[in-house]
């Protein structure tokens, strides 16, 4: 996809990605540079992005022939996005020099946006963070997934729950805009109730400038899927993920945040902002959970 992405821009750059390449929905229009490969953490359940992929920080060499490269085949980009899952990772001794470089090689450049884990941020200081900021780090995507520490330990998910408020909270001071990402069913049956309510009190301390919501996709090869097939794990049919989500965005007193829920993965595509659009999200929910708003046929021809 990536690859895709350079030639159709000018088919001239010659930079060397190691793929796969994952990046949001919202940065498909950015530039995007790997600084590292792989993801620091790699131990979620649910997650198969980088299995097979080995941690590792690119050389700084390797990075800044990248940034060169690309400063000539487009010298007017706006907005890079760091991949892979951990660019972060980096303390600020060596990713300042990647972030002065890019200002330098694209004089339009007006956001640098990257993925985080909670503890990338909380051990940092307000003067990294500044630094970090000055240097045109404006987002971070922060995958709480849930709210509830218990459902992240089953996920064996790094970042606490805790933790990844407070990166929140802490990047909001220093005027990073945070994106919060919450994964719909990775509860299960048996643990939804409390996916909910723990996310609603997770997300209302955040109040995130951005919110979106994924479904849970069960990928051969994870431990969750592997869990669902042995029956330790029973995945919600699209009736209750549905049901989640309504859930969560009643409990929500969100002050000023835009709402998506329009990945791959989501059986109803939905936007808004909070707290105008809150019940108008609520009512278009509460249709297709009666049956009377049509679902995503690409993902009902899958059940």
């Amino acid at each position: 996809m990536v690859k895709v992405f350079l030639r159709e821009k000018a088919g001239k750059c010659k930079m060397t990605l190691i793929e796969p390449i994952i990046r949001p929905p919202s940065e498909r229009n950015s530039f995007l540079l790997q600084v590292t490969t792989g993801c620091s953490a790699n131990t979620c359940t649910f997650c198969g992005a980088y299995k097979g992929k080995p941690f590792a920080v690119k050389d700084q060499e390797e990075i800044f022939s990248d940034i060169d490269e690309a400063a000539e085949v487009y010298p007017g980009t706006r907005r890079i996005f760091l991949i892979d899952g951990d660019a972060l990772v980096l303390n600020n001794a060596k990713l300042l020099p990647v972030l002065k470089k890019l200002n330098k090689a694209f004089p339009k450049l007006a956001r640098i946006s990257s993925y985080a884990n909670g503890y990338n941020i909380t051990r940092r200081g307000d003067t990294a963070l500044a630094e970090l900021y000055e240097n045109k780090l404006r987002l971070i995507y922060i995958g709480l997934e849930s709210g509830s520490q218990d459902i992240l330990d089953r996920a064996k998910k790094r970042s606490t729950a805790r933790e990844m408020v407070e990166a929140v909270k802490k990047a909001d001071k220093a005027e990073i805009k945070s994106s919060v990402i919450v994964l719909l069913g990775i509860g299960g049956k048996k643990h939804s109730g409390e996916h909910v309510r723990e996310t609603i009190k997770a997300l209302n301390e955040m109040q995130p400038r951005y919110l979106s919501f994924l479904s849970v996709m069960l990928i051969p090869g994870t431990a969750l899927h592997k869990e669902c097939r042995e029956k330790r794990f029973r995945e919600l049919e699209p009736n209750e993920l549905l049901a989640e989500a309504h859930g969560i965005i009643k409990g929500l007193e969100l002050d000023k945040t835009i709402f998506r829920s329009n990945h791959a993965s989501n059986y109803l595509s939905l936007e808004g902002r909070f707290p105008q659009d809150k019940n108008k999200l609520l009512n278009t929910l509460a249709l297709a959970i009666k049956g009377e708003i049509n679902l995503r046929p690409e993902m009902l021809r899958g059940l």
